[in-house]
């Protein structure tokens, strides 16, 4: 019996449950001692001492690490050396002044991100024979990477979610939001208690609801920027990370303002009195682990792997509270991660509105220079 079967048998037992994780991780490691071979684990770190991985930090990075990075570093002796980034304009411009190689990994948000690095030639290949896990995967995250990259991979889809609206319940009641929907945002009765994030993509999508105008075709472009110039007036601030946008609610600073559907979940579960509404057309998103040009393949493709596997991705998603990327149709996902904003039960995806990439992408030098005007009162 080959190494790889070998590895695939005790997997195999342990997601059927014949096998606790440490014992799957123990069984492991024994199987190559005991036929003189090394598991494919140890095999790459002996080469590679590490693998860079930049993420969002907060809850998304401790998720990650307690699940993901320390575990596969037990296994594999190979350290998961982890940056983090607020936004994903400022982490590009870091990885294009860097050298190839330097960065590894990346936590990207959409699949307009995708399009722009391979557009810059950052993408790697990634040999999918190294990541079996891909089979569990919802087909239509994947596919969309696909048509990006020529039929080739640079990523493996990871999570989704929403950039829904967040509200306080002491302050807006729910049938309220149901009749403002994304207009509550412009209230100007709640002056000094809105925030947005800071980022050209939301506030231009949100402006097109604002103004009845389909997100990925903007008609009336001025009508748009006429109301993010209005929701600036109103708002205390933009909110730049995921914990600002936490402690913005969780403080009462603010009332109502965009977040991320797994921010406003997690405090939810700490016990704060805060709603959330995905409206008409909402923004829905996904995120993929990109490999850059010049990484540790065979590494980072193990990593990814081990990132894949349900018990690792099951872990995480219920760590940061956004639903996985594993299809809820060929995988048990438990109790919790229904129970999430934006998870879809089907594993379709046809509930969300995905931003369209090129025409994102196409927009982006002008709309981003726009916005940085806005920001400064133009």
């Amino acid at each position: 019996m080959d190494n790889t079967t070998r590895y695939e048998r005790l997997r195999e037992r342990y997601m059927n449950g014949d096998l606790s994780r440490r014992s799957f991780l123990g069984l492991l490691g024994a199987a190559g001692a005991a036929y003189g071979v090394v598991t494919p684990y140890r095999a790459f770190a002996q080469d590679v001492k590490e693998v860079r991985f930049d993420g969002w930090g907060g809850v998304v990075s401790e998720a990650l690490r307690e699940n993901a990075f320390d575990p596969f570093t037990a296994e594999t002796g190979i350290k998961v050396v982890d940056g983090t980034f607020g936004g994903g304009d400022e982490y590009l411009s870091r990885v294009k002044a860097s050298q190839p190689g330097e960065y590894n990994i990346a936590h990207l948000s959409g699949v307009f991100d995708y399009a722009r690095y391979h557009n810059l030639g950052l993408s790697s290949e990634l040999n999918e024979a190294n990541i079996p896990n891909l089979e569990y995967v919802i087909p239509k995250l994947i596919d969309v990477f696909r048509k990006v990259s020529g039929g080739t991979l640079s990523c493996v889809p990871y999570d989704y979610g929403t950039t829904g609206i967040a509200y306080n319940r002491k302050h807006i009641s729910d049938d309220e939001m149901q009749e403002k929907g994304a207009k509550i945002l412009l209230d100007e009765s709640r002056k000094g208690k809105i925030a947005g994030w800071s980022d050209w993509r939301t506030r231009m999508w949100y402006a097109a609801l604002q103004t009845g105008q389909s997100p990925n075709d903007i008609q009336d472009v001025e009508a748009a920027w006429d109301a993010v110039r209005q929701h600036r007036d109103l708002s205390l601030k933009y909110w730049g990370s995921g914990a600002e946008l936490m402690s913005l609610l969780a403080e009462e600073e603010v009332y109502v303002t965009e977040g991320w559907s797994g921010r406003i979940f997690a405090l939810q579960e700490q016990g704060h009195d805060i709603g959330y509404m995905d409206p008409p057309n909402g923004f829905g998103w996904q995120e993929c682990m990109y490999v850059m040009k010049g990484s540790p393949m065979e590494a980072c493709e193990e990593l990814l792997n081990f990132m894949l596997a349900p018990e690792t991705s099951i872990a995480v998603a219920e760590g940061q509270n956004y639903p996985p990327a594993l299809d809820p149709q060929k995988v048990d996902l438990g109790t919790k991660i229904p129970t999430l904003p934006a998870f879809d039960p089907n594993g379709t995806l046809e509930n969300l509105t995905f931003a369209d990439p090129a025409y994102w992408n196409g927009h982006e030098a002008e709309w981003s220079k726009t916005f940085g005007r806005v920001q400064k009162g133009y």
